[in-house]
């Protein structure tokens, strides 16, 4: 088989190592990939963002199947341009991929169906936004943390956990006004914190059959007892 990942980052090098090992693979192709992955592989000098290059570049080049990494390529719809061409690819297609492009419509489909998550409220205006963060302190101080959350991608950046009231006005302007994370920030979420382990437990879903993986902690802070 000939396989084609997408992506630049450690995640990517990591799949490239681990897809290298099977005995059904002959060769593989990194888009556009890194200096690590030059090593164990041959690097494509095409964007995880050039959708339809990418596409191209499967058909010409035989590709059997696809592997995406980046949650960008995934939300701009890189599975229904490959699928649209008769192209195996492994990934969520545009719409299941909202579940991670958007804060905001993830917690929609929380509410939606009763499944458990921190209360929140979403915001586009930063006076609606402080309102609600007065409402929270009763007008005066935080009892507990504020997290606030800029609606789209972000690059795993557009988390701000705000211990005072004053950090947290000036993070709604950072999100809403300033737009520190872009167009992802049209949007955001003023949500309760919730304290404890972040465990993220993936799932492969073929639309019949589910297969759950060992479930991981993500530590987003430097230093002990979380002191970072």
């Amino acid at each position: 088989m000939k396989i084609l990942v997408v992506g630049s980052g450690g995640r990517e090098h990591t799949l490239v190592w681990k897809i290298k090992q099977s005995p059904k693979v002959t060769e593989i192709f990194v888009a556009p990939g890194n200096g690590g992955t030059a090593e164990i592989a041959t690097n494509v000098d095409i964007k995880n963002t050039e959708i339809e290059k990418l596409a191209d570049f499967a058909q010409k080049n035989n590709i059997d199947l696809t592997i995406v990494g980046p949650e960008t390529s995934l939300c701009m719809g890189i599975v229904d341009v490959f699928e649209g061409r008769g192209s195996k690819i492994f990934g969520p297609n545009k719409e299941a991929a909202k579940l991670e492009g958007s804060k905001v419509w993830t917690k929609e489909l929380l509410l939606k169906y009763n499944i458990p998550c921190g209360k929140s409220e979403t915001f586009s205006d930063k006076e609606e936004a402080k309102k609600y963060l007065d409402e929270l302190a009763k007008g005066q101080s935080l009892t507990k943390p504020i997290v606030l959350k800029a609606d789209g991608l972000a690059a795993g950046k557009g988390v701000l956990i705000c211990k005072t009231k004053e950090e947290a006005e000036n993070g709604i302007d950072q999100i809403l006004v300033d737009k520190a994370f872009g167009d992802a920030g049209n949007q955001m979420i003023v949500e309760e914190f919730l304290e404890g382990h972040e465990v993220s437990v993936l799932s492969f879903v073929d639309g019949n059959n589910y297969k759950v993986m060992v479930p991981a902690c993500d530590y987003k802070r430097v230093n002990d007892n979380d002191e970072g």
